[in-house]
């Protein structure tokens, strides 16, 4: 099975569930702007437990379920499509949130012939 290495970046934003720009929900808003710009994909994650800036401690325990869960969003594609996101960011996360950019190498596996 065929193996290519390339590098990329890795991008993540992390916010709240609750978070809303233009009274949409921020991570749908990140997602679709991604995918309007071309870049590889995008996957959101929500998270079980966490806490941010504040020190509020956002769970999903049924005692205190929260509504405002930690989310994650992970774009991982090229400098130069990452860079096309950033201004973008700076626009909707105005209320807040926190973005890690890393170097990274991406492995992709090709698809197994097809068996005759």
């Amino acid at each position: 099975m065929p193996k290519i290495a390339s590098k990329a970046k890795r991008l993540r934003i992390y916010i709240g569930e609750s978070d809303t720009w233009n009274h949409r929900p921020t991570f749908r808003v990140i997602v679709e702007k991604a995918k309007e710009l071309d870049m590889a994909g995008a996957s959101v994650f929500r998270g079980l437990m966490g806490y941010g800036a504040n020190s509020r401690i956002h769970t999903a325990s049924i005692v205190d379920l929260s509504g405002d869960l930690p989310i994650l969003i992970e774009l991982v594609d090229s400098e130069e499509y990452i860079n096309r996101l950033l201004p973008f960011l700076d626009e909707v996360l105005d209320t807040g949130g926190m973005v890690t950019l890393d170097d990274i190498e991406v492995i992709k596996y090709g698809k197994k012939p097809p068996k005759r």
